[in-house]
């Protein structure tokens, strides 16, 4: 009796007649991977209950790296507080899918393969649990992947996508314009940093790595774009968040600001702001403006008795000077204008120092805030000098050294370099 082909069980029913799974490429890498995936069907499939007990006792089971195969015995005794009938319930189903290996010679229990790959998966996933999840999962796949000299161009993708689901929710962030949700995005951005810096790390091996394939190559730039993108974020958030915080309304001399209001407001459940506003109205409003009769009087005082000034009068309004810049801001523009004439010739590396070392500490530390807006989307919108700065095709390198200088007041500048892009 052979045995039935693919297209011989009810999977085909999901297929246009006359087409083969198997010739459809993501589908054929899954049914190779078919008897690690019927491990994971087994440990999964039913209540929540049952799959939280069977994986117990697999990972149980599992745990034993000294003396990996079980008698019954020692089964018994180990999961002695677990119902005998619902045990054996579960050994008899994790025995029969093949996730337990049963040696009738030595009369001993062992995990199967596919029940030893999955409970790795599992121990790697629940490894993240309490942190964030998406993108350190993701970030260790790819770098146990870079490790082994095998990574997966799914894997990349995926952890690019969550890089760009990111950086699309601080981008709507900065666009509410509103405090609290500018503030819970950099709250986000500061917990997931330290796995945008390992996968900085990871991908930056993987660059250099010219064995791997063109595809892999591609998206590890990708990603390399999108983790740029996200450090811009924290210079961006500040700068917002100062601007919010100019805008603040002080509640007299009490130390309060309106956010500080807001955030107490937001605090409350809805129960405790109804207690709030009760006895607080002495009489039920009544808008007139929705009564008929008075409405109607209203409309027709508009359209009919109303006088209309048949000529309107229009005149420009008068010139006036321009208000004359102060004397800082004249300095600083000169500043600008000065780097901006070095840098627009900037063909090669240049070192940090050139650039921005100006014969004061204020006029250096103005050279190098302005160094720092480069890239940023925001800064390139605008119409002046600064803006022709922040739109050169130039990136800004730095290290964690520090080097010492020669110079009558600045002592040292952080050891950097800037690179056309």
């Amino acid at each position: 009796m052979t045995k039935p082909s693919i297209t011989d069980s009810p999977l085909d029913d999901f297929f246009q007649p006359g087409f083969d799974p198997r010739d459809l490429g993501p589908l054929a890498g899954l049914l190779r991977a078919k008897p690690y995936l019927d491990a994971l069907i087994t440990l999964f499939r039913g209540g929540e209950d049952e799959v939280l007990v069977r994986l117990l006792i697999l990972r149980e089971i599992g745990a034993r790296a000294d003396a990996p195969r079980w008698s019954p015995q020692e089964l018994d005794a180990h999961f002695a507080y677990i119902n005998p009938v619902k045990r054996d319930t579960v050994l008899k189903r994790l025995r029969d899918n093949g996730l337990l290996v049963w040696d009738s010679d030595a009369a001993l229990y062992s995990l199967s393969e596919p029940g030893r790959v999955a409970l790795a998966a599992l121990a790697t996933l629940t490894q993240f649990a309490d942190g964030d999840a998406e993108l350190g999962y993701l970030t260790a796949q790819v770098a146990a992947g870079q490790s082994l000299g095998n990574i997966a161009p799914e894997t990349l993708q995926h952890l690019l996508a969550r890089l760009n689901e990111l950086h699309g929710d601080f981008a709507d962030a900065l666009e509410s314009q509103s405090e609290f949700q500018i503030t819970r995005a950099r709250t986000k951005l500061e917990s997931v940093w330290r796995w945008v810096e390992k996968g900085t790390d990871v991908i930056r091996q993987v660059l250099e790595d010219e064995s791997s394939e063109r595809q892999v190559q591609q998206v590890a730039q990708a990603i390399a774009l999108a983790q740029g993108r996200m450090l811009r974020m924290t210079g961006v958030f500040q700068r917002r968040l100062a601007e919010l915080a100019a805008q603040r309304v002080h509640l007299g001399q009490s130390g309060l600001t309106s956010t500080n209001v807001a955030d107490w407001l937001r605090a409350r459940s809805q129960e405790q702001l109804a207690a709030l506003g009760r006895d607080l109205l002495t009489f039920h409003p009544e808008p007139a403006l929705v009564v008929s009769d008075i409405l109607l009087d209203v409309t027709e005082f508009e359209l009919l008795e109303r006088e209309r000034d048949t000529v309107l009068e229009s005149a420009l309004p008068t010139s006036e000077l321009a208000q004359s810049v102060t004397a800082v801001e004249a300095e600083r523009l000169v500043l600008a204008e000065e780097l901006f004439a070095y840098l627009k010739d900037v063909r090669i590396e240049a070192t940090l120092a050139d650039a921005v070392l100006a014969d004061t500490y204020p006029e250096t530390a103005y050279r190098l805030s302005l160094l720092s807006l480069l890239g940023d989307a925001d800064a390139a919108l605008e119409q002046s000098i600064v803006a022709d700065i922040v739109k050169l095709p130039l990136a800004l390198h730095t290290e964690d050294a520090v080097d010492e200088l020669d110079h009558p007041e600045v002592a040292t500048l952080t050891r950097g370099s800037l690179k056309p892009r």
